[in-house]
């Protein structure tokens, strides 16, 4: 079994220091951090006057309660430096510029030619968008997160497999690196979006957490105990790939029956085509068909095709809940966003009668509620905790503070 060393430790400390003070949403102080983590109020000192030493909090004064000691309030240094979330997606790749408090300052996003997915047509877009939305600001980005479709190995930034495009074992950090002056880190978007809501959404409330997206790749982000589950070759989550009907439609992954192929764009675009097959509301791409579902109100094929979604769905999201017992799932991204309640409501309506009664009475589901694009913030949360984590900064300030300590 991993030890934590005494690093991880202060890493981890670190980390739920300023999870607080984000989820304070403006600022707060070392006595309310203490209580929201159920840290020391010793070790919430050590952690704040390390992120004050490298400017990621500022003391903004001190509040003038009617009784007692005024306490410093501390607040996100939104000057300090700036993070890249970039959303790699079948068709198109988002990139986002945030300060540090979270804020978006800019965003890009560019097309992928269906015609032009090698890794290095790929690479080749990744920079060109980072290029154009950093020109301004290169010498202040901290880091640079990436979601990459499919299965990724994080540390070495390999994507392991991609369905998209059929890649296979692509080091994409390796492309990259030599003309991105910025650290990299890389995930996928289930594990990018479920980052997102341990530090920005759901995940704030509750220690056990599902996080369901829905897109073009359909899949699941897992929260135990308030830490991301990822399994042993980090590919927990891949749900959109469990057998969903015996037999049923071909899944991309080369299967039959998965999830993904009944509740993603692709696959509700599928069910519209087999109700009706000349159906107005089928469009040039998945994610226009899914617009015209949500937008033809109380058609009869548009409320079937979602009554169908919503059943299969429900049943696979039963299975979720017999299986992990969470407090609450969150549904986001492309159909989540675009078919949102009316989807949700048949989901819940079917899931209850699948479910055990007792896990499915505990749960809540309920859509995603981030003001950003969850797999770019989630990205760009991943340069967040790879700055936190680096060593060079964080251990000469702590050094630095030691050495201090021991003369005084």
């Amino acid at each position: 079994m991993y030890q934590l060393t005494a690093r991880d430790i202060r890493r981890r400390n670190r980390f739920y220091v300023l999870q607080a003070v984000y989820a304070a949403e403006g600022h707060t102080s070392r006595q309310e951090i203490a209580r929201a983590t159920g840290l020391s109020f010793a070790t919430v000192g050590n952690m704040i006057a390390e992120l004050l030493d490298v400017g990621v909090l500022a003391e903004l004064g001190y509040d003038a309660p009617g009784v007692g000691r005024p306490r410093a309030q501390l607040a996100i240094n939104p000057e300090r430096g700036m993070l890249v979330g970039v959303d790699i997606a079948e068709t198109s790749i988002h990139f986002d510029l945030f300060d540090l408090a979270m804020t978006v300052l800019r965003s890009v996003e560019i097309p992928v030619d269906p015609e032009a997915t090698q890794p290095d047509d790929v690479t080749e877009l990744i920079i060109r968008g980072i290029r154009e939305l950093t020109a301004d600001d290169s010498d202040t980005v901290l880091g640079v997160g990436l979601s990459v479709p499919g299965l990724v190995e994080p540390e070495g930034g390999v994507s392991v497999f991609s369905p998209y495009w059929h890649w296979h074992d692509v080091s994409l950090k390796s492309l990259l690196q030599p003309r991105v002056p910025h650290p990299l880190y890389l995930d996928n978007p289930l594990k990018a979006s479920t980052a997102a809501h341990l530090w920005f959404g759901a995940g704030r409330d509750v220690d056990d957490l599902i996080v369901v997206t829905l897109r073009a790749g359909v899949g699941i982000g897992v929260v135990i105990d308030g830490t991301l589950y990822r399994g042993v070759t980090n590919s927990a989550g891949e749900w959109g790939h469990t057998n969903l009907v015996l037999d049923g439609r071909e899944c991309r992954c080369g299967r039959r029956g998965c999830v993904e192929a009944y509740v993603s764009a692709r696959g509700i675009a599928q069910t519209l085509r087999e109700l009706a097959p000349a159906s107005p509301l089928l469009a040039a791409d998945d994610a226009a068909t899914i617009a015209a579902i949500a937008a033809a109100g109380e058609d009869p094929i548009a409320r079937e095709v979602i009554e169908k979604t919503g059943t299969y769905l429900g049943v696979a999201v039963a299975n979720l809940v017999n299986l992990f017992n969470p407090r609450t799932m969150v549904f986001g991204d492309l159909v989540a966003n675009v078919l949102g309640e009316r989807l949700l409501e048949v989901t819940r309506r079917v899931a209850a009668h699948h479910a055990m009664t007792d896990p499915f009475a505990a749960v809540t589901l309920q859509l995603c509620t981030l003001p950003h694009n969850p797999s770019s913030l989630g990205a760009a949360t991943f340069a967040l905790e790879g700055f936190l984590a680096d060593r060079e900064t964080f251990g000469s300030i702590a050094a630095r503070r030691a050495i201090r300590t021991s003369t005084t």
